[in-house]
């Protein structure tokens, strides 16, 4: 398969120029995306930009990474629905450097390499750009109507809290980044979400207006969870790439939770694995689909891909800890902050090492802690063999608790019944 007819069969294309197809088979294509610095980590909705990129680099092809220290003080309208706070030049300068380096992590910027990655940033060619100049060099070259034509712009006009100029400004702005890199680095190709598509047709514009050069452009569909749900986020917030935002193991967790439907969507757009691997995966889960077969492909996958195999062993083990069947060993095996990683999310309750050195009764701390509502309640589980302390179940004969049931010193798990599990913190 061609690189476009491969992004076709993944899912990745929603919008393409014509003759766009036809350059990527005749020559090497420079082509570029953008990436917004408004956080130091990008999160998972910039994979699909950062996976586009890596294809093109895997055909052959040079890709360029803009990161937008210029455009990130104005502020992107496309798909919002009011006007963002604007960031300082400080905040984006450390953001800009955080970005780079976990783009650094997918694409390959050997200098020796003829398709060699090259990151850039729109702030270079704009910090000294005055606003009398730019409106010479772009905004003569582009009409208002044309400008307001745009569902991006249009949206926002007809909403109750209208478009600042700043904003109106933003499609010039990121037309002339294209502009800017197909004359000075060749560059013929933008890529971007399909939210993107009225700003690359900009540039497309302004490069014929101002050059009388010829751009291409394609977009990818923007990403939507079967069940209508906002992808990539949880009740926490965004699940960033940075892996002191959102831990390995939470990481591969999201993906290891999707649906059957978002699984079979998401294994195409979101890894390498080729199509044949992919149809092998499809058809061995639609067998026996309570096995989950692509939901772990896909979270072994992406985890590796984002953060590294000893993260997916590391997620894969602690997987084990809270829904499979790990020991007492596993949970030893793990450093106080793998530990706390695991547990994550689980209901903390507090005793003192005072209380565990005495020996605390195993009933009363379960009742003193509300793991449960009694000691009565406490009681006739403990008798009914349903209660585990760090994974190793307890019997009638277990009636004190004491330091040497201690996790690093400071820690113990308890489970009652299957799922219920409580992390007891010794202070």
């Amino acid at each position: 398969m061609t690189l476009i007819q491969e992004l076709r069969w993944r899912g990745m294309i929603q919008d393409i120029m014509p003759g766009t197809e036809e350059l990527f088979e005749k020559e090497q294509v420079s082509g570029y995306i953008g990436f917004d610095p408004t956080s130091d980590s990008l999160h998972i909705g910039s994979l699909v930009p950062i996976l586009l990129l890596v294809h093109l680099q895997k055909a052959g092809h040079k890709p360029f990474a803009l990161v937008g220290g210029a455009t990130g003080m104005v502020g992107d309208p496309s798909g919002k629905s009011e006007e963002r706070n604007l960031l300082s030049e400080e905040t984006l300068a450390f953001n800009i450097a955080g970005v780079k380096k976990q783009l650094s992590h997918f694409l390959d910027f050997d200098s020796t390499q003829a398709n060699a990655a090259e990151m850039v940033n729109n702030y270079d060619w704009f910090k000294d750009f005055s606003f009398l100049s730019f409106i010479r060099e772009a905004g003569k070259h582009i009409t208002v109507n044309y400008m307001m034509a745009k569902d991006s712009v249009k949206k926002r006009l007809e909403g109750d809290t209208g478009m600042s100029f700043t904003e109106f400004t933003y499609q010039l702005i990121q037309g002339y980044d294209f502009y800017w890199l197909f004359k000075n680095k060749n560059c013929k190709v933008q890529m971007g979400g399909s939210d993107q598509w009225g700003n690359i047709t900009t540039g497309t514009e302004l490069i014929r207006r101002k050059m009388g050069g010829e751009a291409y452009a394609f977009t990818c569909p923007l990403i939507k969870k079967s069940d209508g749900g906002k992808f990539g986020k949880t009740e926490k917030g965004n699940i960033w790439l940075d892996a002191t935002k959102t831990s390995p193991y939470q990481f591969y967790q999201f993906w290891l939770n999707a649906s059957d439907d978002d699984a079979k969507t998401w294994i195409k757009i979101f890894t390498l694995l080729d199509p044949a691997k992919i149809d092998a995966l499809i058809a061995e889960h639609d067998i026996a689909p309570q096995q989950r077969i692509l939901q772990k492909a896909l979270a072994a996958e992406l985890t590796k891909f984002v953060h590294s195999e000893e993260d997916l062993n590391f997620a894969i083990r602690a997987t084990e800890i809270l829904f499979g069947n790990a020991t007492t060993d596993v949970l030893l095996s793990l450093n106080e902050a793998q530990l706390l990683q695991v547990m994550e999310g689980v209901p903390t309750v507090n005793v003192t090492l005072g209380q565990l050195q005495a020996g605390y009764d195993l009933v009363s701390l379960l009742a003193d802690t509300q793991i449960f509502p009694s000691k009565g309640e406490a009681r006739k589980m403990w008798q009914a063999g349903g209660l585990s302390i760090n994974k190793e179940k307890i019997s009638t004969e277990f009636t004190t608790v004491q330091t040497s049931n201690l996790l690093q010193g400071k820690y113990m798990l308890i489970q009652k019944g299957k799922k219920n599990y409580y992390l007891v913190v010794a202070s």
